[in-house]
């Protein structure tokens, strides 16, 4: 398992440094940097703040995801499903999070509301051509592979 060195700040003196519930764990918990408990109303979305600002490593970029407990059980989720945070931002992390369900949910100051997953990607350098290479699939979108 490859490990890198994230430099953290904290933003806010209650701020959480993120955590990994297990030894083998890929998404970091990320905690909510609130003084009162926060009420989100049915397909309501408020910004949640984290207290933290990262500085992500060139070449990297760190992903925002739910956390499945709170997703599956409470209907609560990042209204943009997966958030992108690039190498260069150093803002706080902010988490929008999404009611889904039909009643009020709340989110208590220093809870799980999301993870983060540190991955390495690649830049495209997009070329125009007049043809593509042609495969099996072609022009076949959304359930053209069939069902299983």
């Amino acid at each position: 398992m490859q490990t890198e060195t994230i430099p953290i700040k904290k933003l806010h003196k209650d701020a959480i440094i993120p955590t990994y519930g297990t030894e083998f764990s890929a998404g970091a918990d990320l905690y909510a940097c609130i003084e009162h408990t926060i009420s989100i109303a049915p397909q309501e979305t408020i910004l949640i703040p984290t207290g933290i600002a990262l500085e992500i490593p060139v070449g990297y970029v760190g992903l925002i995801y739910a956390r499945s407990g709170l997703a599956t059980k409470r209907g609560i989720a990042p209204a943009n499903k997966v958030s992108v945070i690039d190498s260069d931002y150093r803002g706080e992390l902010m988490i929008p999070l999404h009611n889904h369900s039909t009643i009020p949910e709340e989110i208590a100051p220093k809870e799980r509301i999301a993870q983060i997953i540190f991955t390495p990607y690649r830049k495209g350098i997009f070329q125009e051509t007049d043809e593509l290479n042609h495969t099996n699939r072609e022009t076949g979108g959304f359930g053209s592979t069939g069902k299983f």
